[in-house]
């Protein structure tokens, strides 16, 4: 994504835990006019050191040209914007564009759109794919839908953040893209952990068996992110099983509507309730590898060879 000058454009953002706090530390290390409201202050206070500033309320952010969003659930999302205290019930003025960078349902999306124009605001669904290691390292990539015109306006901030943002056309279709890209996150989470474990059961070590997967053509940046967490067991959560089971529901329950068979995902769904239920839910999804091993009788040990993130702070 080419790096255009950044339009002057007051920025308000709403969301500051491990994905919005490294997203709005990205914008604001560039100059841009950040002003940070979260839930917990000082998870907002963190930025200042970053550029940002820290917005007292959420009201203190309705007057900003455009404003991001990015909070768990859909639930979250309609509490920001249209409860009490919201950024559209505030009943002073209303930024000019909502960029909404959460993961939630096609229906909280338009329903939050509707709610955005009712009050003469324009809506983006923007969500993003990757983590807070990602953001840091440039890599972060956006899927966006809604006017393309407006869309057009913000490209230079999503520019400053991310290296990529594909727009996918009007209404709520990016919200369709991010469920599908994060079933198959889980899918591939779930392939990885059971192959590793077979070829570790084997003999070979999961480092010298995730070095060759991930310079052959079926590595990817994904498999290449996940191999120090696979390799060291270090389980320390960029995305937790609780949040891939919620986008699992949606994704199934997406699947349902349009009339769409996905046996893969409805069992991968059931393998990522399990960690849940065996009380790993505040770990990264990657203990998925623990409970395959588990189930092959194979007792896993951190392993010391050094191996590369791909994202530049491996070896």
């Amino acid at each position: 994504m080419s790096l255009e000058p950044l339009p002057p454009l007051r920025v308000g953002w709403i969301g500051a835990g491990r994905m919005g706090a490294a997203m709005a530390r990205r914008l604001a290390q560039t100059g841009a006019d950040v002003a940070v409201w979260n839930r917990t202050s000082s998870k907002a206070e963190a930025l200042v050191a970053d550029g940002a500033s820290v917005a007292e309320s959420i009201a203190d952010l309705a007057d900003r040209d455009v404003v991001f969003t990015m909070v768990s659930s859909s639930e979250d999302l309609e509490q920001v914007l249209v409860g009490e205290g919201g950024l559209l019930t505030a009943g002073g003025p209303v930024p000019s564009i909502i960029v909404d960078c959460s993961t939630v349902s096609t229906e909280a999306s338009a329903a939050m759109r509707a709610a955005a124009q009712r009050h003469g605001a324009e809506f983006l669904a923007c969500p993003v794919s990757g983590n807070g290691k990602v953001v840091a390292s440039g890599k972060l990539s956006f899927v966006v839908s809604g006017p393309e015109e407006v869309y057009n306006r913000v490209a230079p901030l999503l520019g400053a953040i991310g290296r990529s943002a594909s727009y996918v056309g009007e209404g709520e279709a990016a919200r369709l893209v991010k469920i599908c890209h994060n079933l198959l996150l889980g899918v591939v989470a779930q392939s990885l952990a059971e192959i590793t474990v077979l070829a570790e059961k084997g003999g070979v070590s999961r480092a010298a068996f995730l070095d060759f997967l991930n310079n052959s053509v079926m590595g990817s940046a994904f498999t290449r992110y996940k191999t120090p967490a696979l390799v060291k067991l270090d389980y320390t959560p960029t995305f937790t099983p609780v949040l891939l089971r919620k986008d699992f529901d949606l994704g199934l329950k997406a699947a349902r509507e349009l009339g769409v068979s996905m046996p893969v995902a409805a069992l991968t769904q059931q393998l990522v309730q399990a960690t849940i239920g065996g009380g790993r839910s505040e770990e990264d999804f990657s203990v998925l590898l623990d409970q395959m091993a588990a189930a092959a009788g194979l007792e896993l040990k951190p392993e010391t060879a050094e191996v590369d993130d791909g994202l530049g702070s491996g070896r």
